[in-house]
């Protein structure tokens, strides 16, 4: 394709449809029968996205790879019985509820670093963190898959300089990052790796979180800004388009040919708590 960057500056490759082969790629990752973990959080009363979700990534997510989708909930019994292919299976792990939207995604690091800690590890070779407001709309393979992945956001990927990345800008917070300097803005919705690697990230996002929690700071968008600090210093292997994680608010530009995943419209205020403030 020439109508868009194929390759980022560190030479890591930038996934658009158009630049691999899918047949070629999920045969080469095939052979290694990778074990892949899908970690989504529903709590409160996003329970009730549960159900596309897991449908959706039934016809479209890593088919005939062995995928277990790690939900973790306040509302196990909310939890939909879905009927799930070969070599797939759902781990259910309780977590508390929340008062603000914000502690359900800070929240996200720490009871995932404990999973990962207590029971992932044994049984995953990667990890995908995704946000479970969304619905797959077509294929997502094995050319997502990396030592660490990130997704570039839909609303910053074209003709943005980095000066007008949402970046945390504060130096105060633990994920400053100064004018100047960045390379992309990547979506905490979406984003994978090797389970060691994410592992890493996870944690750091955490304990970043936690240090600016004792200085009375929370990062303009908590564990994304965060994320954004990380992957500025510890580049990601693979960059997916913005194909990985669009949003169903946006129409669908020319350079965008496919929709692999995509954010569901929804009233913030009735399905946050603290209405989304």
């Amino acid at each position: 394709r020439t109508d868009v960057n194929s390759v980022t500056n560190w030479n890591a490759p930038l996934v658009w449809e158009g630049t691999f082969d899918p047949v070629v790629i999920d045969a080469i990752y095939k052979r290694m029968d990778p074990r892949i973990a899908l970690v989504v959080f529903a709590v409160g009363k996003y329970t009730r996205f549960l159900k596309g979700f897991l449908e959706s990534g039934e016809k479209y997510f890593l088919l005939d790879f062995r995928v277990t989708y790690y939900i973790f909930t306040d509302s196990p019994q909310d939890v939909p019985k879905i009927k799930l292919g070969e070599g797939r299976k759902i781990s259910l792990l309780t977590v508390p509820s929340a008062s603000r939207w914000q502690d359900v995604v800070l929240g996200r690091m720490k009871w995932t670093s404990i999973a990962i800690e207590k029971q992932i590890h044994n049984e995953a070779d990667y990890l995908f963190m995704m946000d479970v407001d969304s619905i797959f709309y077509n294929r997502f393979g094995a050319e997502s898959l990396s030592q660490l992945s990130a997704v570039l956001h839909r609303g910053y990927y074209k003709a943005t300089s980095r000066d007008s990345f949402p970046y945390e800008r504060r130096p105060g917070s633990k994920a400053y990052i100064p004018f100047g300097e960045g390379d992309y803005y990547y979506t905490a919705a979406v984003w994978s790796g090797y389970l060691e690697d994410m592992y890493r990230l996870i944690k750091y996002c955490y304990e970043q979180s936690e240090e600016d929690a004792k200085n009375n700071i929370e990062a303009v968008w908590q564990e994304e800004s965060h994320l954004n600090k990380y992957l500025l210093y510890n580049k990601p292997a693979k960059v997916l388009s913005p194909e990985y994680l669009w949003s169903d608010y946006d129409k669908k530009p020319q350079d965008i040919r496919v929709i692999r995943i995509s954010q569901l419209v929804k009233n913030y205020a009735e399905v946050r708590p603290n209405h989304g403030q």
